[in-house]
């Protein structure tokens, strides 16, 4: 229970961080919302009138006051409304949400299936003698440092243009709701699966050097019970990780994949909204990006236990992402 406790504190404590953080950034910023949506000389407003529009949305009171109200809004769920549009940013995410909750999901089960799979056959101990084994096996581990530092627009473009232009097999224009997510999904996922290659393939590395794997083989073990029974087990916990850290970057790169490919979602609202310097949008987004991240890796930290029996003995601390971390 202390442990849950502690998490949970934390997880409160970050969300906390992240709200005022992105409430003082997006404050800072040069201009507001106001003058980029009523500014123009061609609507002919004066500065009385800009001012009234500036007091009607409160604008006008100190930042303080501002951010105490902001935050009582938030904490009962009212987002407040876009300068840009006038519509309440709860209707525009809900409206918007689905779409890129949908997208990210996906890519997130592609990124972690080709993970596991370059991981397995890149570790495999019966994939080691034959020499085009081994030459398959030396490529599918210099994959991942190439896959990941590949930009996702670039891998967008690429996917288009290959897959759609050249060889016609996934329409770009006119296409069904299946149809519409598979190079979304794809070049979402690609970038995402290097990082987590890379750590499933240091720790099955680690796990195939422990001497309870020698002890195992010794009594007959075959390669792939090896794998499937004991050191995927052991090497799941930094996997685990990895993909909690990583869905911060499938929020990012959601936005990007649904600029190139013209998908309505988080992120077309998102370009929107710093374009027009509509901060209540960027505000809400931030946040609610936060709040989904720290839950994701809440869940993951609780998860700790309950897959590993040492941990519930103990009450030790999950195992630190330090291994995690260092191969990005």
């Amino acid at each position: 229970m202390p442990y849950v406790l502690r998490r949970i504190g934390g997880a409160l404590l970050v969300l906390v961080l992240a709200f005022t953080a992105a409430y003082i950034l997006l404050a800072a910023l040069p201009g507001d919302a106001v003058l980029a949506r009523y500014g123009n000389p061609d609507l002919g407003l004066t500065a009385a009138q800009l001012a009234e529009i500036r007091a009607a949305y409160g604008a006008d009171r100190p930042q303080l006051v501002q951010f105490v109200e902001t935050a009582g809004s938030f904490l009962q769920g009212d987002l407040g409304y876009s300068i840009q549009s006038g519509a309440a940013v709860s209707a525009l995410l809900a409206e918007a949400l689905p779409s890129t909750l949908m997208l990210a999901a996906l890519a997130l089960l592609a990124a972690v299936v080709l993970a596991v799979a370059i991981a397995v056959i890149a570790t495999h101990p019966g994939l080691r003698g034959h020499a085009v084994t081994r030459a398959l096996r030396n490529l599918l581990r210099g994959l991942p440092p190439l896959m990941v530092s590949l930009p996702v627009f670039w891998i967008g473009i690429v996917l288009i243009q290959v897959f759609s232009f050249q060889l016609g097999l996934v329409p770009v224009l006119n296409a069904g709701p299946v149809e519409s997510l598979i190079l979304p999904v794809a070049t979402l996922a690609i970038p995402i699966a290097a990082p987590l290659a890379q750590v499933l393939i240091r720790s099955i590395d680690e796990v195939l050097a422990q001497p309870f794997v020698s002890v195992a083989r010794a009594r007959g073990a075959t390669s792939t019970w090896l794998l499937s029974r004991t050191v995927a087990r052991n090497a799941v916990l930094p996997a685990m990780t990895m993909a909690g850290l990583l869905f911060g970057e499938l929020v990012g790169g959601a936005v990007v994949t649904e600029a190139v490919f013209g998908r309505m979602g988080i992120g077309q609202i998102t370009a929107q909204a710093v374009a027009a310097r509509d901060t209540p949008v960027l505000l809400a987004v931030v946040v609610i990006s936060t709040v989904v991240f720290v839950l994701i890796n809440l869940v993951v930290d609780l998860l700790y236990p309950v897959l590993d029996a040492r941990l519930r003995r103990s009450g030790a601390a999950a195992p630190t992402r330090r291994a995690a971390v260092t191969v990005r």
